[in-house]
């Protein structure tokens, strides 16, 4: 529970607005699963960085499915800036980020995780790129990018992105870092073909952002990585990667309906 002395919620302001790069409003997605130990903070958090950068700022939190109190210390935090939208039942990150994007009015989009690894720096690098590229992602692997992680989660993505590359044809060092940004009109081409509801979903995204010939642009990132992973998450991002190349190279899905814009995959394994 947050203490009545040292809450988040006891600092609550409307965003102090410096002049920045942003035209229009920024939406920022930020998928929560039982965070309520830093979910205030993160949200504040983001709220004091992109308020630097933005004249018109939105947040949305996403409840994956908690059965914590995430939902209930989003909604004490509650302002004109911040809503939460949610469901009551886990479906992944891929699926929270879809359902947040149908409550988006801002035209330009950030995609950020809310477990505080990915610090929000140097936004305004992101908001001038975006005027000539597409899709702008942070990257672990850039040269100036400062990461902080175990040598066996710096491995296995490694591995992950070169398989992902050779799978789907993506170029790009790092796909599941946990901050992207997006134009909204974008992000609408690309959502109608993305079947996986998980930890897949960032390179998903990006294949058939890769397929659609979007410009990707890669950003230095900082970011602090957790010592622990699942063997469960690592196995299930593998066979949704296996998924993705199926329905791209076999199945030719998604350059069958980039046109159509109308159904959404229905995987074989429906998890």
């Amino acid at each position: 529970m947050l203490s009545s002395t040292r809450s988040p919620l006891n600092h609550l302001r409307e965003p102090q607005i410096v002049e920045g790069f942003a035209d229009g409003r920024v939406s920022v997605i930020m998928p929560a699963f039982n965070e309520a130990s830093y979910i205030a903070k993160s949200v504040l958090e983001a709220r004091d960085r992109f308020s630097l950068h933005c004249g018109d700022l939105e947040i949305i939190v996403v409840n994956d499915g908690s059965t914590d109190d995430t939902e209930k210390i989003v909604s004490r935090l509650a302002h004109n800036w911040l809503r939460i939208v949610g469901y009551r039942i886990n479906q992944g990150k891929g699926f929270a980020i879809k359902k947040g994007f149908y409550s988006v009015t801002g035209g330009t989009v950030f995609l950020l995780d809310s477990d505080l690894e990915v610090k929000t720096k140097e936004l305004e690098q992101y908001l001038i790129a975006l005027k000539s590229s597409d899709i702008v992602i942070g990257s672990k692997r850039h040269p100036e990018s400062q990461v902080r992680t175990p040598v066996v989660r710096s491995f296995l993505s490694i591995g992950f992105n070169l398989l992902e590359r050779l799978l789907t044809g993506v170029k790009a060092t790092d796909t599941q870092a946990g901050l992207k940004a997006i134009n909204s009109a974008t992000l609408y081409r690309i959502l109608p073909l993305l079947s996986v509801k998980k930890y897949a979903f960032d390179a998903e995204l990006l294949t058939v952002a890769t397929l659609l010939n979007l410009r990707i642009k890669e950003l230095p990132v900082e970011i602090d990585l957790k010592a622990t992973f699942n063997v469960k998450q690592v196995f299930r991002m593998f066979v949704d990667l296996l998924g993705i190349a199926y329905r791209l190279r076999v199945r030719k899905w998604y350059q069958k309906n980039s046109l159509l814009m109308s159904s959404t995959y229905d995987p074989i394994i429906p998890w």
